[in-house]
């Protein structure tokens, strides 16, 4: 990356505050970035960084009004959206390719796979038999892509996913259980991303499957049967059971829990550490708690419970004033 202040500017159809001819090279965050480099101000709890920067430039909201004075040398590049502004350069401009060969010599990819053009299989991954792998995808060091899974084109597996492990399937008989077989696959769309260590299960029958733009974080565990809606947002930890079906543009918080065979409306947000074990078919409501209710009612129940514990209190200290006046009397 070697771009002037005006000429990001320019592709991001926002507008220089300071100066526009500034050489940048290169990205770092606002806290350690230093002459030459570009950074961003989306969360407001950094705002304070902004007035100690080093960065030649950084992305801010159109709107922002500074508390201080600008360091001098740090030119402002206000757009609409600083956080996707800063993605959007960062994939224009920032090393993504992965470099070596398109597969990493030790890899292991089956006769039978295919792999789109420009895709790239890193370090001792595997892809199996019958697999396909769409164009410029990027398969991590030791990723597993089992066998039929179907990978869109410009996704990301990161290191240690498994794509197509076999669901656990397991029907009791006579006291013990008897493993059934997993004949699916998994179906991931296109632009989606796949964490570190995130697992996602083949069907027993059918397609476990993701939708267009989805992103699970690390050591999430979707599985068999499930199928999530485009554009959806899964933060680490995260278990969703078998066959529940979790609509589009939903955002789920870490360490969420959601109980099989159900349903989550679109665009549903659920806080982290909720559980949800019934359907959610309302869109666009968001939920915390567990069982996960909408967030409203459950701030208010918290309430609740938080005075109905200093009224017991209360009402024990009187209990207990009332039993030594008793005692003396």
């Amino acid at each position: 990356m070697e771009q002037t202040v005006n000429a990001l500017a320019q592709l991001l159809k926002g507008s220089v505050e300071g100066d526009g001819e500034l050489a940048l090279r290169g990205f770092a965050g606002i806290e350690e970035a230093v002459a030459g480099q570009l950074s961003f101000l989306a969360n407001p709890s950094y705002e304070d960084f902004l007035y100690k920067t080093a960065a030649s430039a950084v992305l801010v909201d159109a709107n922002f009004v500074a508390k201080s004075p600008i360091p001098n040398g740090t030119a402002l590049l206000r757009v609409e959206n600083p956080y996707a502004a800063m993605a959007t350069l960062m994939q224009a401009f920032g090393e993504q390719a992965v470099s070596g060969p398109e597969v990493h010599p030790s890899a292991f990819v089956d006769d039978t796979a295919e792999l789109g053009e420009g895709a790239r299989i890193g370090a001792l991954a595997v892809v199996e038999a019958g697999a396909v792998i769409g164009a410029r995808t990027v398969v991590g060091p030791g990723v597993i892509v089992g066998a039929r899974c179907v990978i869109g084109a410009d996704c990301i597996l990161q290191a240690g996913a498994i794509v197509g492990a076999d669901g656990f399937g397991f029907a009791p008989q006579n006291g013990a259980y008897t493993k059934v077989p997993q004949l699916g696959n998994v179906v991931i769309g296109d632009h989606c991303e796949i964490g570190a260590g995130t697992t996602i299960d083949r069907a027993t029958l059918g397609s476990t499957v993701l939708g267009e733009g989805v992103k699970l974080d690390n050591l999430i565990q979707v599985a068999h049967n499930v199928s999530i809606g485009a554009h959806t947002v899964v933060a680490a930890q995260t278990g969703i059971a078998g066959s529940a079906k979790v609509g589009a543009h939903c955002m789920i918080g870490g360490q969420v829990g959601i109980g099989g065979h159900i349903k989550v409306a679109d665009r549903t947000h659920i806080a982290a550490k909720s559980g949800v074990s019934a359907s959610v078919l309302e869109p666009g409501q968001i939920l915390q708690g567990f069982p996960a209710i909408p967030i409203r009612k459950h701030r208010r129940i918290q309430i609740a419970m938080r005075k109905l514990e200093s009224d017991l209190a209360s009402l024990h200290n009187r209990i207990d004033s009332i039993a030594r006046i008793d005692h003396i009397n």
